[in-house]
């Protein structure tokens, strides 16, 4: 399979999980979500949508090239691009070491794709929940569990490949961004009528 393709492929794999996520969205953003009481932060409705295609792509990306240079779940490592950016590398920065070990450890790899995975699990799950099933408690402890998966995917992708890493950073951002909200609204929604209640 050419480089192309399998670039494509997986950047084409969170973009199909968001555009399954964009059902739920359509039936009730102009309905439900828009009688909800929101906080002052709250973006317009317009701008989640290119937002999760830009950061679906940096995902995709991030993920191709873990699996690039980590070689797959549980194959060798790819030995050719690494010594190929090890050896540029070396020539921009010099304070580089040049002992740096080019072996990618297998099992690190296939932990790095695998906690890439339940993330993608994580993530689509969040907007039947939030926006389907319109449970807002339960989706902010869905958004607080990706969270954490998305510093775990950083941490696993940043010694594979650093840009891999790098690239997961606006997608921290944005998700952390996100919990704030829904937490927020879960506060204004549902957690002060509770304690009316009581």
């Amino acid at each position: 399979m050419s480089q192309w393709k399998e670039i494509v492929i997986a950047i084409a794999l969170p973009e199909a999980i968001g555009f399954i996520g964009a059902l739920f969205t359509a039936n009730s953003v102009n309905t439900w979500y828009k009688h909800l009481r929101k906080p002052f932060f709250s973006p317009p409705n317009w701008i989640f949508g290119p937002m999760w295609i830009i950061l679906y792509a940096l995902m995709g990306y991030a993920s191709y090239l873990v699996w690039r240079d980590g070689g797959g779940f549980g194959h060798a490592a790819s030995k050719t691009d690494s010594k190929v950016d090890l050896e540029v590398a070396y020539k921009v920065d010099s304070k580089i070491d040049s002992k740096v070990d080019s072996k990618v450890d297998s099992k690190a790899d296939s932990k790095a794709l695998q906690a890439y995975a339940v993330n993608l699990i994580l993530n689509g799950l969040w907007t039947p929940i939030f926006f389907g099933a319109k449970q807002i408690g339960l989706a902010a402890i869905d958004i607080l569990i990706l969270w954490g998966s998305i510093i775990q995917c950083i941490q696993l992708f940043t010694p594979i490949n650093k840009t891999a890493g790098r690239l997961l950073w606006p997608y921290l951002a944005w998700v952390t961004f996100a919990a704030a909200l829904n937490i927020s609204i879960w506060y204004l929604n549902c957690a002060q009528s509770l304690f009316m209640e009581e």
